[in-house]
């Protein structure tokens, strides 16, 4: 009993030493980025680590500075697109696994494989063929053209909210329609607020797209400065001419948009767990 209890602690010794050496390794850029982000000489590339003097003038002037880099427009663009994206793309989601759990048709299964084997390809394989359609129809160079491509093929994500609605118990649909409830009143007024960890889930999920997207919207805007998001505005300081002088800035602009994504997971972090796992109301 003794000798068990001893290899229990060092095990849990040994997975507690790999856990702080992980932890350390994924904090460690997280740590430099700030420290740059504070560091008052200029250039992407010192002979030290740590910086010799700091400053707030990187964070002063991304607001003030706008001249050449319109950070505060950039920052605003790409919180509206992406709230705006999250409240189509949620409400796309979950009715359609709620149809695919709820419902049954002919076509459920083939199209449920359809959906499963076009999300595993990559979104940018069908940029430039996206770009030649929103250029027809004259929406190129808008928010509103990259509220329709990051929200359009948000229902293929249905899996995960399907296996949520899943677990929730069809006896309450079955309750509410004896008393005279019909689909739609049963998945707005039953079915969702059962289902608060995963609305979350997909709300945080579809916000967290237009914030790390680079791709498509360097395609789609082209060269309309104003209308930039914080990730292409903020690769365009790293360019050749610029870098020099605006590597600091560039550090503090990331830093500034990792804060409202850090605040929603750490506000919603249960929900955001229970939305992975399945938990539901059991009975």
């Amino acid at each position: 009993m003794k000798n068990m209890r001893t290899q229990e602690r060092i095990a849990n010794g040994f997975i507690h030493s790999i856990l702080g050496i992980l932890s350390f390794v994924w904090i460690l850029p997280i740590f430099w980025l700030v420290l740059i982000s504070f560091r008052k000489e200029p250039g992407s590339y010192t002979s030290y680590i740590l910086p010799k003097s700091y400053t707030f003038d990187n964070y002063i002037k991304l607001f003030t500075d706008t001249s050449l880099f319109n950070y505060p427009r950039w920052f605003l663009n790409t919180l509206i697109v992406a709230i705006c994206t999250a409240a189509v793309s949620t409400i796309l989601v979950l009715m359609t696994s709620y149809a695919l759990s709820r419902l049954r048709f002919k076509m459920r299964k083939p199209m449920m494989n359809i959906a499963l084997i076009l999300g595993m390809f990559p979104g940018f394989m069908a940029m430039i063929a996206i770009y030649h359609i929103l250029k027809s129809f004259g929406l190129t160079q808008t928010l509103f053209a990259l509220v329709l491509v990051y929200s359009g093929g948000a229902a293929m994500g249905y899996y995960i909210s399907k296996g949520f609605f899943d677990t929730i118990p069809k006896a309450i649909d079955e309750s509410a329609m004896l008393d005279g409830a019909n689909k739609n009143t049963i998945f707005w007024k039953i079915t969702l607020p059962l289902s608060k960890p995963i609305v979350i889930y997909t709300i945080l999920m579809s916000f967290m797209g237009p914030w790390m997207d680079f791709i498509f919207v360097s395609v789609i805007m082209k060269d309309n400065y104003q209308n930039y998001t914080v990730a292409l505005g903020l690769y365009r300081m790293l360019s050749r001419e610029n870098i020099f002088m605006y590597f600091t800035r560039f550090a503090a602009g990331a830093v500034l948009i990792a804060i409202p994504i850090s605040i929603l997971f750490i506000y919603m972090q249960k929900f955001y767990v229970s939305g992975i796992t399945g938990g539901s109301t059991k009975g």
